[in-house]
């Protein structure tokens, strides 16, 4: 992995951090991106912060320019890039939060997708990991708008798996279930926390599915949660 340019959006978050730093210590030339980033975040040599809207088509097409434009290639794209909202029925479903979640959750991952491709089809083992949610194989009430656009992202990214297998690249979709971020933690206070998966677990996935060895698992959608007990 030293030698591969990776390029993670949403780096910063409560899972995105966590993948940063499993890509960074294989040595991995790691462009991180977030709405808000700093080098300060990731202070090492391997790491390039890249602060992105991720709702602009145009932002995104010029931040997976400047990767190839730094490094010459790229050989990774990790989406993680994404929101939740829930609590109401599809009646009482508002236009903001339909766009909100259409946008963060869906859209972004069309634009990186679309500027990235041409240049992972370039490396021969080009690598595309999209972080979904568990939630979105199964309809739940009161989170239309969210389950609706994951299970979208899901079907998206299997797509780019068929269009792309002839160039060498895969593309995958990780679905967790409920993490144990302090976002998380904050929202639901009363939870059993020991039940919750560990971000790092997750992130050793998405690790695994990156390695150029993994070039046999494309087009799949992969569950993965907590304890059950």
């Amino acid at each position: 992995m030293s030698e591969r340019v990776v390029f993670i959006t949403g780096a910063k978050g409560g899972l995105g951090s966590f993948i940063t730093e499993r890509f960074l210590a294989t040595g991995a030339k790691v462009v991180g991106a977030s709405r808000s980033i700093s080098q300060q975040d990731f202070p090492l040599p391997n790491f390039a912060a890249l602060p992105v809207d991720f709702t602009k088509a145009a932002a995104v097409t010029s931040a997976v320019n400047s990767v190839v434009d730094r490094y010459g290639r790229l050989d990774v794209l990790v989406h993680v890039v994404g929101a939740f909202a829930g609590g109401q029925s599809v009646a009482e479903t508002d236009d903001a939060t339909w766009e909100q979640m259409r946008d963060l959750n869906l859209t972004s991952a069309f634009y990186t997708l679309r500027a990235a491709i041409p240049h992972l089809r370039k490396s021969g083992t080009g690598r595309i990991v999209a972080i979904g949610s568990l939630t979105a194989v199964e309809p739940h009430a009161g989170l239309a708008a969210y389950v609706t656009f994951k299970a979208a992202l899901a079907m998206l990214v299997r797509t780019v798996a068929l269009e792309n297998r002839d160039a060498g690249v895969t593309a995958n979709v990780v679905l967790p279930g409920t993490m144990d971020t302090p976002a998380n933690r904050k929202a639901m206070p009363n939870a059993d926390f020991s039940k919750w998966l560990p971000p790092s677990e997750v992130a050793d996935l998405v690790l695994w599915l990156a390695d150029e060895r993994a070039g046999h698992i494309t087009g799949t959608t992969i569950p993965i949660d907590g304890a059950s007990s």
